[in-house]
């Protein structure tokens, strides 16, 4: 869960109905009172050794989806802020480099996990897209110009559907440099028809 907290964003870990893993006391009291015979002891600390293990592990996954939750909300601000016009390009080896982990950790750990945010439920993997080059030298992120055709074509005119020539040409007048092929691709990304599938006929 990411909260707006005064001026700043703050992570939680969503931790409910996750069972609290701890070892059995039975075990514990039947090591310490010395009554097992060295076999049994011995599978007795074994599974102690092994159920610890665990315990640390889970723990250690829960501190690394932690991590990179906030690292993705440090880059990401303007997306609490703004929506998906404020997102901006991230790659794996960013929040690598951040939070001093390996490329292959992060997309692990980002894999079917979800964050609440004031902006709505997004998997973690979709704050990290690529970017595209502006007229004024900057960088845009794909995600927010998918969003950008989405809202283009919802306000054209049925009639005389933009193509996607047209689009990209709008889009460079916004200072955002896009080949109709990258167009057509998000827009079928987007699942939406061409101008002729999409034109109506009144």
């Amino acid at each position: 869960f990411v909260h707006k907290v005064a001026d700043d964003y703050v992570v939680m870990l969503n931790e409910d109905g996750l069972p609290s893993l701890r070892l059995s006391p039975h075990y514990l009291e039947a090591k310490a009172g010395g009554g097992l015979d060295a076999k049994a002891d011995e599978y007795v600390s074994d599974k102690m050794r092994a159920a610890q293990w665990l315990i640390k592990s889970i723990q250690q996954r829960q501190r690394t989806i932690f991590r990179v939750a906030k690292s993705i909300v440090k880059f990401q601000r303007e997306f609490l802020e703004r929506g998906v016009e404020g997102l901006r390009p991230l790659v794996l080896r960013d929040v690598a480099e951040d939070i001093g982990m390996h490329e292959s950790t992060i997309s692990r750990v980002t894999t079917n996990k979800y964050m609440q945010t004031p902006q709505g439920l997004y998997e973690l993997k979709y704050f990290f897209n690529s970017s595209l080059s502006t007229s004024d030298g900057d960088s845009v992120s794909s995600e927010s110009v998918k969003s950008r055709i989405k809202d283009i074509i919802d306000k054209e005119d049925a009639r005389k559907p933009l193509s996607d020539q047209k689009i990209a040409e709008m889009l460079s007048d916004e200072t955002v440099n896009i080949a109709r092929r990258t167009v057509t691709k998000y827009r079928e990304m987007l699942k939406i028809g061409s101008s002729s599938e999409r034109r109506r006929h009144f």
